[in-house]
């Protein structure tokens, strides 16, 4: 039975395939299927998704999208150009996809740029007078994109990561100042659990300490697999979404696969083996049947 006075509860687009095309809108309807209220997409490269039709495919199947930012050496705010025209065009002008479809409106990600190994930089120390202007970059960055997103009524979600994915926002407290600075409702912070787990002493307190600035969460275990398969503590994070008084959406982000041999880079995305929307139900309904738990409490 579903519970719809709780949070919308919804799966990325990457836990099927990648990238997302319109030969996979069939996916919409499984997702469906699986108890998701809504597909986060990564957000479409050029000539990868038309808005309307991609909404209308996700509107018939009874979901809503939200979008996921992507980030490279090219799409870096922290950097020396301070490239913030690039997350103007790429991730809120394709945010139109959210409003044709259900409206939500939200762009989550780590909106900053900086990106670390993954994207092909290695971690170098800074001295302190790179830091702040580093900081100042971002800061004026994302204040000119939050204007824009505020004029689309699109809301933007920054997402501290773990050490190593960037070195710029890994914990929660860090995005609290970085939106503190930043200065603009339009502009929050999106937690991911599967970062916290490694970067925060406390990740229930650490929701708490972000929740007034909360606009998106990612519910993940430790090692990326499907809920209840590692070791958070679900009734707890939970809890702190519940005393946080927070609504908003919750996306699974399960990537970890069955293959266990050595040398198979667990970093590195791969397709999935087989079906898995049967763990993916299961995913839903624990997280679904804790949250009320928490609600009721």
């Amino acid at each position: 039975m579903m519970m719809h006075w709780l949070p919308p509860i919804g799966v990325i687009s990457m836990t099927y395939t990648r990238p997302f095309t319109a030969k996979d809108f069939p996916l919409f309807e499984r997702m469906k299927s699986a108890g998701m209220d809504f597909c986060e997409l990564l957000v479409p490269e050029e000539g990868e998704l038309d808005q309307v039709e991609t909404g209308k495919a996700a509107r018939d199947a009874g979901l809503f999208l939200l979008l996921a930012a992507r980030v490279n050496l090219q799409r870096d705010n922290g950097g020396p150009t301070g490239d913030c025209s690039v997350h103007a065009s790429t991730q809120i002008g394709d945010a139109g996809l959210s409003r044709s479809s259900v409206a939500r409106g939200d762009v989550g990600g780590p909106l900053y740029g900086t990106p670390l190994v993954f994207a092909g930089r290695a971690p170098v120390p800074i001295d302190e007078k790179q830091r702040e202007a580093r900081v100042a970059r971002v800061v004026e960055g994302l204040q000119r994109v939050g204007d824009y997103a505020r004029q689309h009524n699109v809301r933007l979600a920054v997402e501290p990561l773990n050490r190593f994915e960037t070195d710029f926002c890994n914990t929660a407290r860090q995005a609290v100042d970085l939106i503190r600075c930043v200065g603009n409702p339009a502009v929050g912070i999106m937690l991911d659990t599967f970062h916290m787990n490694m970067e925060e002493d406390d990740l229930p307190q650490a929701i708490r300490q972000a929740a007034p600035h909360l606009i998106h969460f990612q519910a993940n275990e430790n090692h990326r697999g499907f809920l209840g398969t590692g070791h958070l503590d679900w009734p707890s994070i939970c809890r702190a979404l519940a005393d946080s008084g927070y609504w908003g959406a919750i996306t699974l982000e399960p990537f970890r696969r069955t293959d266990r041999r050595l040398s198979v880079p667990l970093a590195q995305w791969r397709p999935p083996s087989h079906n898995e929307d049967n763990d993916l139900a299961h995913s839903a309904a624990l997280l679904r049947a804790v949250l009320h738990a928490a609600r009721r409490a």
